[in-house]
């Protein structure tokens, strides 16, 4: 019985058919594998793989359509979050404002399916302003930390130049010429003394800081040298977050004051026409993010001193002489039958007040030593808070300017003015002064009114260059704990 003959060419078609559909797969199977490694690197991205679920590559031998499909759906919400950020802003960040609708993600989930994956989640990392920058600062700190911890400076009072100390100079060389190749190369003759070396190294520090490079050890450099690599990446991971998908300013003139970097910026677009250093709320007293208008400037304005400064700051000097706040020029007031009347400070018993029973309001007069200074900017808000002068000029010369109450004294008041007061006709400079120097209190409207924020970055970005400024009130923290619960939704953008 004669065999079939064998069609050799379709054996041959068939088997490279076979071989075209193995090798397809195999590369299938390597772009998934290449996706996975990068979704694993999303660290460098200011995210956390442990947010995605990216399976291990032994699950692509078990379960392949099943691995495929987990790091299909981790790459599209990496996608996801690195264009309209990671946390849902958090209650109270009315100064964060994602605008997603502008930054639809759908082209670029559509593109993950059809071209270089990888590609895509690298672009995607990019497309937030400052993104390069900020994961260049995150990439440096990373490093240091595999570096290991760096020495710490024990906290003290202030540490100042040519002093000796055994234990604190030590430490403090150690630390400093771990990441300042100029120091950990100078010769030590004394090991105790904060030498000229040592000094220049610090306001090397300092400088880069962005504190003020006096080569003074007090209590913001020993907080800034004792900042850990892990404290800075967790700032920038944030300061990353918060930048992407937020609303782009418009043209119009505007005042921002960043809290934890203590200035001021007027700016028109992308150009800053002014700042200056300026001093916020202490964190007890914390200076709430607001977003309002400037609408009027008081001259010469009175201080209606607000409760709690009077029982906590002007109580206890009244406690201990009731003539305490003649010399400032502030009077005491209390209501009697209906009337307001001024009280002599000389017949209260003032060791019988207390916090809970403080019948009396207290009001600055105008003057030099009026605690606003002599001019007040009005920005209404529900927290009463204000931008004013004052006459503690020597408080801006501290890198940390937490000391108000809540309210923004201003380093350059009187530029501050020209520059408000700006298009208002018969007003120049010579008249703003002289109003001043008569010493009469009124209000002037402003014809151009700027959006005022209050904001709270601590990632500050200076072209290329990063500054980590410190947590002075701990939203950091909370934007982080936001991070790590995800679930970022759309926000319609408002004007």
């Amino acid at each position: 019985m004669s065999m079939p003959s064998v069609d050799r060419r379709a054996l041959f078609l068939g088997g490279a058919a076979a071989l075209t559909a193995t090798s397809a797969r195999a590369q299938v199977a390597d772009a998934t594998h290449r996706l996975a490694d990068r979704l694993r690197a999303v660290a460098t991205d200011g995210l956390d793989a442990a947010w995605y679920s990216v399976p291990a590559r032994e699950a692509a031998m078990t379960d392949p359509a099943g691995y495929n499909a987990a790091v299909q759906n981790a790459a599209r919400q990496v996608v996801q979050d690195l264009l309209h950020g990671r946390a849902q802003v958090p209650t109270g960040r009315i100064d964060v404002r994602r605008d997603t609708a502008s930054l639809s993600p759908q082209p670029w989930l559509a593109e993950l399916q059809s071209g270089d994956a990888v590609a895509v989640i690298n672009r995607a990392s990019d497309a937030t302003p400052g993104a390069v920058a900020i994961k260049r600062a995150l990439a440096e700190s990373a490093a240091r930390g595999q570096r290991g911890a760096l020495p710490q400076v024990p906290v003290g009072g202030t540490l100042e130049p040519g002093r000796s100390d055994a234990v604190r100079v030590p430490a403090l060389r150690a630390r400093l010429a771990a990441t300042d190749p100029v120091l950990a190369a100078a010769t030590v003759a004394d090991p105790a003394r904060y030498d000229e070396d040592l000094q220049a190294a610090t306001r090397r520090f300092q400088a880069a800081a962005g504190l003020e490079a006096d080569a003074r050890i007090g209590s913001s450099t020993q907080a800034a040298l004792n900042r850990t690599d892990a404290m800075d990446a967790q700032s920038l991971r944030v300061g990353l977050d918060m930048r992407r998908a937020a609303v782009q300013p418009g043209n119009d003139r505007r005042i921002d004051v960043n809290i934890p970097d203590f200035m001021l910026h007027v700016r028109e677009g992308s150009r800053v026409i002014m700042d200056m250093p300026v001093i916020v709320g202490r964190p007890a007293r914390a200076t709430p993010l607001l977003s309002t208008r400037m609408t009027s400037v008081q001259f010469n304005p009175p201080w209606g001193v607000p409760v709690r400064n009077a029982v906590e700051d002007k109580l206890p000097l009244l406690q201990r002489n009731p003539l305490a706040l003649q010399r400032s020029g502030t009077r005491i007031f209390q209501r009697v039958d209906g009337e307001v009347v001024e009280v002599d400070p000389t017949t209260i018993d003032w060791r019988s007040i207390s916090r809970d029973r403080f019948p009396f309001f207290l009001r600055q007069d105008p003057g030099e030593r009026n605690a606003l200074g002599r001019l007040k900017f009005i920005m209404p808000n529900s927290e009463d808070i204000f931008m004013h002068d004052t006459p503690d000029r020597n408080l801006f010369t501290r890198s940390d300017r937490a000391f108000s109450s809540g309210c923004i004294r201003l380093s350059q008041p009187m530029d501050f003015l020209v520059m408000a007061m700006e298009g208002l006709e018969g007003w120049d400079r010579a008249r703003m002064q002289s109003s001043i120097a008569a010493g009469r209190t009124f209000h002037v409207s402003l014809r151009r009114q700027p959006a005022v924020r209050l904001i709270y970055n601590t990632t500050i970005l200076e072209g290329e260059r990063v500054r980590v400024r410190p947590d002075v009130y701990g939203m950091d923290r909370s934007w982080w704990a936001a991070m790590e619960r995800g679930g970022s939704r759309p926000m319609a953008a408002r004007s």
